[in-house]
């Protein structure tokens, strides 16, 4: 594609609502992703049915959103 193609495809999505533009944002993203692991999409499921059962059960190790950003922030920095 061309330098002034590019440009003028720009162009025209600053041009668009800001509806449409995340819409045709989410479609460039979502095109640049591979194929759908379906395997990887059942196991994703059975692990969130599994870890939502723990917390119904009580059986979860539940943490504040305040400890989990602290643990974040150490993990990030290395400690």
């Amino acid at each position: 594609m061309s330098n002034q193609t590019l440009n003028a495809v720009r162009s025209s999505a600053l041009g668009l609502s800001e509806a449409e533009r995340a819409e045709l944002a989410h479609d460039l993203v979502a095109s640049l992703d591979g194929t759908a692991d379906s395997d990887a999409i059942d196991q994703w499921d059975a692990e969130l049915l599994r870890r939502l059962a723990e917390v119904k059960t009580g059986t979860a190790t539940l943490h504040s959103r305040d400890e989990f950003r602290q643990r974040l922030k150490d993990r990030l920095q290395g400690r």
